[in-house]
């Protein structure tokens, strides 16, 4: 038996002044309109963000009482782990129709601080948090002076990724910076320096948003009213959790868990159509393109497969996380564009600490 996505959708997006179950219900009943089933069939269910024991709080917001749950955690990259889990889950017999959400009012809330979160009860804090580091945004700063040390570079190449992100969102109207115009060089090198290389516009936005994806048997799906989007494969890979123990900043895991996902659906980078990866910073697109197979390392920044359609965190939404919301814009382009047969979705958490890969493919 083969899994399919029969639903996908966002929450509000932006600044909704919304609280986060609100969003999340949002989310969620909005993907089960868009596969055409009602609330009382899901059986399974994935999400975080919420309290202590997230699943267990959405489920009892929304009247479920689920036969499987996940509520892991692993920054961007576990909506991505969810799928897999969610597939082995349903071809187990676990459960028969699985949602995965998430959703955060981090904007509306101004819950989100530029240190972001320090574990000083770690070993590796110890070698970090003397130097007051910004977290995470410091260490992708480093991997970032590195990428352009090493390969002849300057900022200006960089932010070429930040102005195409804003050409994207231009396209998407429910994107935070669609309608506010294109972005150049310029304004992208003029920007307030955060942590050198990386300015204002080279980090992520600060959004509200979410969004959720259903999941259930492809024979199952092929019933639905949506053209079903089949799981192919997956694969992850977990590295390190301090900036002090990265074997390599140039080389994450990314590498290992997209292998992991090309195997097991047996297809290569040239066979796929598109690809979604998380942009939480401008070095993140360059230096995971390589790591996914789509460019030869220092050449990330010309990959030419077309990728973070929707703007991605640098200009359409970054609730937090953006993984979910991943796999509803792969799910989206999958449906829409003609031709398009198979995309890739890579979900990054930490600073370049966990990786996911998810590769889903469409009949036509």
């Amino acid at each position: 038996m083969s899994v399919a996505i029969a639903g996908a959708a966002e929450c509000d997006l932006g600044q909704t002044g919304k609280s986060v179950l609100e969003l999340q219900s949002q989310a969620v009943t909005r993907a089960l309109a868009d596969a055409g089933l009602p609330l009382s069939e899901v059986d399974g269910l994935a999400t975080n963000g919420i309290a202590r024991f997230s699943a267990t709080q959405l489920a009892d917001y929304l009247g479920l009482q689920p036969a499987w749950s996940d509520s892991s955690f692993a920054g961007g990259a576990v909506f991505e782990m969810y799928v897999a889990r969610a597939a082995q889950a349903i071809e187990a017999g676990q459960c028969r129709t699985v949602v995965i959400s998430f959703a955060s009012n981090q904007r509306s809330a101004r819950s989100r601080t530029l240190t972001g979160v320090v574990e000083e009860g770690t070993p590796e804090a110890s070698f970090e948090a003397p130097y007051r580091p910004l977290y995470p945004l410091s260490y992708y700063a480093m991997t970032a002076q590195r990428y352009l040390h090493t390969y002849g570079l300057t900022r200006a190449d960089l932010a070429a990724v930040a102005v195409a992100a804003r050409a994207k969102a231009q396209l998407n109207p429910a994107a935070w910076t669609y309608g506010k115009g294109p972005l150049t060089v310029a304004e992208v090198l003029s920007a307030p320096m955060i942590s050198t290389p990386l300015g204002a516009l080279d980090c992520c936005l600060v959004t509200d948003g979410g969004g959720a994806i259903v999941l259930t048997s492809a024979e199952r799906a092929r019933d639905l009213p949506r053209m079903p989007v089949t799981v192919l494969g997956y694969g992850e890979a977990l590295t390190h959790t301090g900036m002090a123990t990265a074997p390599d900043l140039l080389r994450t895991g990314a590498e290992a868990a997209a292998a992991r996902a090309f195997a097991r659906a047996a297809l290569t980078p040239a066979d796929i159509d598109v690809v979604q990866l998380y942009d939480s910073f401008t070095i993140s697109v360059p230096l995971g393109m390589e790591a996914l197979g789509f460019a030869k390392p220092g050449e990330g920044l010309h990959a030419t497969v077309p990728h973070n359609t929707s703007g991605g965190g640098l200009a359409y939404c970054h609730p937090g996380q953006l993984g979910v919301l991943l796999l509803v814009e792969a799910v989206r382009q999958l449906r829409q564009v003609p031709g398009a047969r198979t995309a890739l979705v890579h979900g990054t958490g930490g600073i370049f600490s966990s990786h996911a890969t998810v590769i889903l493919g469409v009949d036509r």
